[in-house]
């Protein structure tokens, strides 16, 4: 928390508002510093304001949220904005962990509602049909390879999503258990990359169905519309997202409804299977894509559990966290796989389809039969896009803050307004080839994903003996601390990320490079599982060494220091005797 002793900003805020703000929010989120000392200092400001002695003016709820000390124009500016959206009750906490005592949220359901709208919408059916327009695969290929894979995958970020609850970190924060202090700004670098590029697809998608709805909505306005709603959700921070993921979800499945009622006898006319024999290289590639989309909320799920239940069973959240994904991305899978593989047989379908870069036109196509409501729902769908757009952006401006210190102290709005502004262009650019640039982005983000899931995994369960104590996560005193005993140093991690870089490079198969392997095996792009396979041996052999090694070190230190204590008292023996003679004499 900032304390300002200004009196241009003493009238601003009064000090009762500034004692409610202090009950609503946590203290490791109110300090100024992290740690007990950071802690017991505003306490001491606090103890003095009750009593008058001190004068404290505009409380803010984050210093790693905000600027540190009103200096100047925008310092002022910032801090007043940040201050009026937490007397308006939203988020403005950056990424200092939530203390076990303010994680208190037992509505655990939500866990399910917020994965579950996330990915029931048009943005994962469009997933789906990567496969019938992107691989030229059939309806039973397709369905075959996404029930395999969405039954694996969806307990990737159902398992990262027990973090938030039971450690209060978001992602990347926690990822430093893993990757070591300096050693995390990779993963958070790389997951802002990424998840710049994943919002860049969503808004596409919403843009472009959107702008189905009327001759004077263009694909770039859409776009624009969708990347500002989105904007504003993630303004407000995860209460009010969650709120808005509990709801959002309706419209969605009753327009996919509508769809399946208004296509099924289009779907049930068309092939199952393509015209010859799907090779296996295609149907790992495919598999690969999918994978990618479904494994990548990996690093967004822990974020929003982080005021949630600390004694809730680990178990249950994977369970509700589990059931969001699976339940959501399963069906739309299969009904994008379904409508993209029958399009082919459907001309008006075929032509809102295009060349396959404009799936909102084939949304409008398969719902035109449906005249003024079909309308309705194209307008429901195209705003509810902001469901999955919102929590990665939200996962963006975290992620920025956690690569350097003094990036965690921007507001997380003045993020999200720079990462909007960088979106928009970029997804109107890359409207006109949406399939290459969604195939092309899932590869990149698969490809450093599945080493960064093993490196997470292996560490929790080998090494922390998958246990969420202070004694395994000492995240009070570790997490922004580089010499922490209970953070790693790094190397280990590295090491694992270079031996999967070094395999994963001739196993990939893509329109822009085809690795060796993959050329002469024909093997598909098989990127993405070897790197989880290669990282985590490679990981837990490092580690350990790392752990031998610090052990040795630390006895041996041990031995020194007691030896030495034992030449200082043999030789001070001899001293205190002498100088009892004198004192007798």
């Amino acid at each position: 928390m900032l304390i300002y002793e200004d009196g241009d900003s003493r009238s601003d805020i009064q000090l009762k508002e500034d004692a409610h703000a202090h009950s609503r929010y946590p203290p490791s989120t109110l300090s100024d510093s992290s740690g007990p000392r950071g802690e017991k200092e505003l306490a001491e400001k606090y103890a003095a304001a009750a009593h008058g002695e001190v004068e404290v003016g505009v409380l803010v709820s984050e210093a790693d949220n905000a600027v540190r000390e009103a200096k100047g124009k925008i310092g002022r500016a910032l801090h007043a904005v940040t201050a009026q959206l937490a007397r308006w009750g939203l988020e403005v906490n950056g990424i200092v962990p939530i203390p076990e005592e303010q994680r208190t949220e037992r509505r655990l359901y939500q866990f399910f509602f917020v994965w579950f709208s996330a990915n029931a919408n048009i943005l994962t059916l469009s997933a789906g049909t990567v496969g019938p327009a992107y691989y030229s695969l059939g309806i039973r290929d397709s369905f075959y390879v996404i029930l395999v894979v969405d039954l694996i995958t969806c307990a990737f970020p159902a398992f990262f999503s027990t973090f938030g609850p039971k450690l209060g970190t978001r992602a990347m924060v926690q990822s430093r258990f893993s990757w070591g202090y300096y050693g995390a700004i990779l993963p958070s670098l790389l997951n802002v990359l990424s998840m710049q590029g994943y919002l860049v697809v969503n808004t596409i998608i919403g843009g472009q169905t959107l702008a189905e709805v009327s001759g004077h909505l263009s694909a770039t306005l859409g776009i624009v519309i969708i990347a500002l709603i989105s904007l504003a959700i993630t303004f407000c921070g995860c209460k009010v997202l969650h709120w808005y993921q509990t709801l959002i979800w309706i419209p969605n499945v009753i327009a996919f409804i509508v769809m399946l009622a208004v296509g099924g006898k289009q779907i049930a006319q068309a092939s199952v299977t393509s015209t010859s024999p799907a090779p296996a290289s295609m149907l790992l590639s495919f598999g690969s894509s999918l994978a990618a989309t479904v494994v990548s909320w990996s690093t967004l799920t822990p974020d929003y559990g982080v005021y949630h239940d600390s004694k809730a069973s680990a178990w249950k959240v994977f369970a509700y966290a589990y059931l969001g994904f699976f339940v959501s991305s399963l069906p739309a899978h299969m009904l994008g796989a379904a409508f993209a593989a029958a399009a082919v047989s459907v001309p008006s379908w075929e032509a809102g389809f295009g060349d396959g870069n404009d799936v909102g036109g084939l949304v409008a196509a398969i719902l035109a039969p449906t005249k003024g409501f079909g309308k309705l729902l194209l307008v429901l769908l195209s705003l509810t896009a902001p469901s999955a757009v919102a929590p990665t952006m939200y996962t963006v401006c975290t992620s920025f803050m956690t690569i350097h210190r003094a990036l965690a102290r921007i507001p997380r709005f003045l993020i999200a307004l720079v990462s909007t502004a960088v979106l928009i262009p970029l997804a109107i650019v890359g409207a006109a080839k949406f399939y290459t640039t969604f195939v092309d982005i899932l590869a990149l983000i698969g490809y450093w994903i599945a080493p960064f899931c093993a490196i997470v995994m292996t560490e929790h369960f080998l090494f922390r003996r998958g246990s969420y104590s202070l004694a395994a996560y000492d995240v009070p005193h570790a997490w922004s601390d580089p010499a922490h005993p209970n953070l790693p140093r790094g190397p280990a991690a590295f090491c694992a990320l270079g031996a999967a870089v070094a395999l994963i490079v001739p196993c990939i198969q893509q329109a822009w490079f085809t690795g060796p392997i993959a050329a002469r095996g024909n093997t598909g792009d098989l990127g993405m599982v070897v790197g989880f396979a290669v990282s985590v041996p490679v990981y837990a052999a490092a580690r350990g060494a790392e752990v031998w090694w610090t052990r040795r070190r630390r006895m041996g230190m041990a031995r020194k220091e007691s030896r030495e204590m034992s030449e200082v008292g043999e030789a001070g023996g001899p001293r205190r005797r002498l100088g009892g003679l004198l004192s007798r004499v």
